[in-house]
């Protein structure tokens, strides 16, 4: 790449895998980047992983340049709009594949400085993951002029996919990198609070994730819909969806086993990422294979495909109890009219009073679905609308965008 100036701000991102994939700091990163396409103050640099879950495939982006590719013709640096991007290529060790990608990613960016002498860069690190490695690490940072910014995600020492000895470590990394952070930026009111009150680290900030309330530009009788709509036999405002990682603290046990219970002539659409033997153990319990309703329709990737089918939703559920603003959440307020959502701190921060709320208790969602099933249209709009509103006001990816803008370019240096 060539020579960096010291006229902008070069802010290093840590911690998403690509740019612009399925998941939230992937979408938030190109989200981020576009807006400051052409800001002229700021320049960014962003980790993705070379390989392995979740990699960084550069043909899913357009208007890229300046590739660079190693002896084996592969691409490990290019730009991005406002962004020069470099892949980090990982070993196969399992689960702490996550951990050696970000500290590798740190390494490479201090390493970038030094050989660009780029003056007082901010190291912005998404989540908690090298509470190992972060006193040395920041040590590097400080030595460049630098200063460590960090996003502590949700309660990731709460998921239930971890076991107790790696949630015990995640909670002891979050202590860690927290303590040692100039400043952390929360993208909700309860997580400011609780790193407030956990930690009573004197240097915080609320930044919210963002979403926007523009409608897909695929119209109802393209093709791709169509198909889409042909292929899992479904049709417009038919059917309850909801969408996001398959994981326990998302509750789709609990939604699925509600929707079984209730009388809805509609059915239930699950994207989301899967396996067959996952499935098959999931029929075991609930027996799902029996209700034709329930119908596992696999990921979407096309972003207008899955907002036209957010869009086209009778209504939405949202499950997930662990975390922040949930990018998810925030896409179906701006897309679908109705919205069932997990009675959470969380949800209901964002939402307010443009959804309706359930509980875990046996039940009450089957409950809720009878009761939304036969609500008139009037009143599904109302709902809408709100949602919308919470979405333009608060939560808009331009106010967003200037937010992060301050920060980083308010940066001092000590």
């Amino acid at each position: 790449m060539g020579r960096e100036t010291n006229a902008v701000r070069h802010v290093f991102i840590i911690g998403s895998k690509s740019i612009g994939q399925y998941g939230g700091y992937e979408t938030f990163v190109d989200r981020l980047i576009c807006e400051h396409e052409n800001e002229t103050s700021i320049k960014y640099h962003v980790a993705c992983k070379a390989n392995g879950d979740g990699f960084m495939d550069e043909s899913k982006l357009s208007g890229i340049s300046n590739v660079f590719r190693d002896n084996a013709g592969n691409v490990i640096e290019f730009e991005y709009k406002n962004a020069h991007v470099f892949k980090i290529s990982c070993p196969n060790i399992g689960p702490a594949v996550a951990i050696y990608y970000d500290r590798a990613a740190v390494l490479y960016s201090i390493s970038y400085c030094k050989k660009h002498n780029i003056q007082n860069p901010v190291f912005y690190i998404l989540t908690c993951r090298i509470g190992l490695f972060i006193g040395g690490l920041v040590k590097k940072i400080k030595s460049v002029g630098g200063k460590y910014y960090l996003n502590p995600d949700g309660h990731e020492w709460m998921r239930a996919k971890w076991s107790l000895p790696v949630r015990k470590y995640w909670k002891w990394s979050e202590k860690r990198m927290v303590g040692l952070a100039d400043l952390v930026i929360c993208d909700s009111v309860n997580i400011e609070k609780y790193i407030k009150s956990e930690y009573d680290h004197p240097n915080t900030k609320y930044i919210a994730y963002g979403a926007d309330i523009e409608p897909s530009i695929i119209s109802d009788d393209d093709v791709k819909l169509t198909s889409w709509f042909e292929e899992h036999k479904l049709e417009k405002f038919s059917y309850y969806l909801v969408v996001g990682r398959f994981v326990p603290e998302n509750n789709y046990e609990t939604m699925i086993r509600e929707f079984m219970r209730s009388n809805s002539v509609r059915d239930f659409a699950l994207i989301t990422n899967t396996n067959e033997k996952f499935l098959e153990e999931l029929d075991r319990k609930l027996g799902w294979k029996k209700d034709k309703r329930i119908k596992f329709v696999g990921t979407v990737y096309d972003k207008e495909l899955l907002k036209k089918i957010r869009e086209l939703a009778y209504a939405y559920f949202h499950g997930h109890e662990v975390g922040g603003t949930n990018p998810s959440l925030l896409e179906a307020l701006g897309s679908t009219n109705l919205n069932l959502l997990l009675d959470v701190g969380f949800n209901r921060e964002v939402a307010q009073e443009s959804a309706l709320y359930w509980t875990k208790d046996s039940g009450n969602l089957a409950e809720l679905i009878n009761k939304t099933d036969k609500m008139e249209v009037s009143e599904i709009d109302e709902y809408g609308y709100k949602a919308k509103e919470r979405i333009k006001q608060y939560y808009s990816w331009e106010f967003i965008a200037d937010e992060y803008l301050e920060s980083f370019i308010t940066t001092r240096v000590n």
